[in-house]
């Protein structure tokens, strides 16, 4: 390996990690301004079902901060990076489990999501961003609903 690539490969995976950090403290102006591209290739399929379609970051980012308002709290957990880098593009493979939690009466508080992502990113003037986000749900497992 490369020191260039050790190089870049950091750099991305610092967006990447940046990604989960700040949707767990609902930084939503963070993941729009140092994390994802202008419009994001966004696939959620095999959770919500529909189609993969190309959205404004923003568009993505207040959906989210819709969804995990009645959270008290969001739990992102990432690992087992393949990180890929081409001249101006690079593919980042990698597991994850989102944890959510909701007190509820009947003491099923929270939601685990287990998957893995696949994000692209491309490299801009300003930096490493993600412009393909897809997540590949394996199981979701507790109270679904969080109602």
């Amino acid at each position: 390996m490369s020191g260039e690539f050790l190089i870049e490969k950091d750099k991305i995976l610092t967006v990447v990690n940046k990604l989960f950090v700040y949707t767990d403290t609902r930084n939503w102006k963070g993941i729009v301004e140092e994390v994802f591209a202008n419009e994001v290739l966004f696939d959620m399929t095999s959770l919500a079902g529909g189609e993969a379609a190309r959205l404004p970051a923003t568009s993505i980012t207040a959906a989210w901060d819709e969804g995990l308002k009645p959270l008290e709290a969001v739990h992102h957990q990432t690992g087992n990076f393949d990180v890929t880098v081409y001249k101006n593009d690079a593919i980042v493979k990698c597991y994850g489990i989102a944890y959510h939690y909701r007190q509820h009466p009947s003491g099923r508080n929270t939601r685990v999501f287990v998957g893995s992502y696949v994000l692209q990113l491309v490299n801009l003037p300003q930096g490493w961003r993600i412009n393909e986000f897809t997540f590949i749900k394996k199981f979701i497992d507790g109270n679904i609903e969080l109602t």
